[in-house]
């Protein structure tokens, strides 16, 4: 496979989940995936599934919410492989799945938010901008439609959501003359943090189903990593600044 064929991608929280998805259809194209995560061992599991489709995956451990962990990581590729196509997003907050009122919210809650959202998305798209200006890449940061509607009881899950998407959008602006690519995809999948809203709201399955007009959660690895993988790929080469939504036609806002 050539160097223009094989493309070589970051992707935060990938040690399951949606992430773990997006790992393995990259790899499955036979592209070299690097997780980064917390959790070792879990992450070692996808990146010998990932290295099993056909591509190459290696595990950095480290937290999208610190800038020497996510100066390392970027290091490391460039000095391991020589360039980054790509760099996704997915790390979420593990508070994520947990409702509740705004006015319940613990302030540690709404910081563990942020740092792992908001300062994960600035600190990678700081460190790696100047390697994806090198291979004329893409920065992908996975959003959600609560990003858009709102979600009772999950306000600033929403919010940062909301940002995210708002940031993408400024980078795609700064970025254009660079080559440099951003997108968000807002996924709707079958996913640990799924299992466990469902788990801590019971009528929320129920809701989420009741207006899908697929009437199903989508599969990370076939449903959502396909998608994920356009948008880092040359085929979505005039796509900047969008969210692409990949929830079976569930949000009524685009």
């Amino acid at each position: 496979m050539s160097t223009e064929q094989r493309r070589v991608v970051l992707i935060s929280g990938a040690s399951g989940g949606v992430g773990a998805g997006v790992a393995l259809s990259c790899a499955s194209a036979g592209w070299s995936v690097w997780i980064m995560a917390r959790r070792a061992a879990e992450a070692q599991l996808v990146a010998d599934r990932a290295t099993a489709l056909g591509g190459s995956a290696q595990v950095f451990v480290g937290d999208v919410g610190d800038p020497a962990s996510v100066r390392d990581a970027t290091a490391t590729i460039i000095e391991r492989e020589g360039r980054l196509d790509g760099i996704v997003h997915n790390a979420t907050s593990g508070r994520s799945p947990i409702p509740a009122p705004l006015a319940e919210v613990p302030f540690a809650d709404v910081a563990d938010h942020v740092r792992v959202s908001l300062r994960g998305t600035h600190l990678l798209a700081a460190e790696g901008h100047r390697h994806l200006v090198a291979t004329h890449g893409s920065f992908v940061v996975l959003t959600s439609e609560a990003g858009f509607e709102g979600k009772a009881r999950l306000p600033v899950y929403a919010a940062v959501k909301a940002a995210q998407r708002g940031v993408v959008r400024a980078l795609a602006r700064e970025w254009g003359p660079t080559g440099a690519r951003a997108n968000c995809v807002a996924p709707l999948a079958s996913t640990p943090a799924m299992t466990t809203a469902f788990e801590n709201d019971p009528e929320m399955a129920a809701r989420v189903l009741a207006r899908n007009p697929l009437a199903r959660l989508g599969d990370a690895e076939t449903d959502i990593g396909p998608v994920v993988r356009f948008l880092l790929s040359d085929e979505s080469r005039y796509v900047t600044g969008m969210t692409l939504m990949a929830d079976g036609g569930s949000c009524p806002i685009t």
